[in-house]
């Protein structure tokens, strides 16, 4: 018996509301050339091809919790530095050093986060974890 996930899929599809581009440097630092007046290697331009374009999002990975004690006060846990991409599945598999880049946002009323739009993130883990309709990866901001 095959387990219906469209329900599941539709709820955590309103969650995905970054249009998000991935890119890869293929070559690594390899394919770069040393400036000789400078000493610092320059990557080719272009450097990065588009590997995938969609819908995700990119959160702190330690969002500010919210939660109610029992005598009514709410405390909120702070926000840590690093965050998380979260893709559907159908994305292909991230690599280290892969390129996050948030292109844009389909939440009405605006993004999530407007000072993430036009940040890249670079993709620090393969995968935190895998899900029957997602996959989060742990990225750092590099811009």
């Amino acid at each position: 018996m095959a387990i219906d996930l469209e329900g599941a899929q539709r709820v955590v599809g309103r969650l995905l509301d970054d249009k998000l581009e991935v890119w890869r440097d293929s070559g690594g630092r390899t394919d770069d050339m040393l400036d000789g007046e400078t000493g610092r290697l320059v990557p080719p331009s272009p450097d990065e091809i588009l590997i995938w374009d969609g819908l995700g999002a990119v959160m702190p990975l330690g969002r500010p919790a919210t939660t109610t004690p029992l005598d009514g006060a709410v405390a909120v846990m702070p926000a840590t530095t690093d965050y998380q991409a979260v893709l559907p599945v159908q994305a292909p598999a991230l690599r280290p050093d892969d390129v996050i880049r948030v292109a844009g946002s389909v939440r009405p009323g605006g993004p999530r986060d407007a000072q993430l739009v036009g940040r890249r993130f670079r993709v620090s883990d393969q995968a935190v974890g895998t899900y029957t309709v997602v996959r989060i990866t742990r990225v750092q901001v590099i811009d």
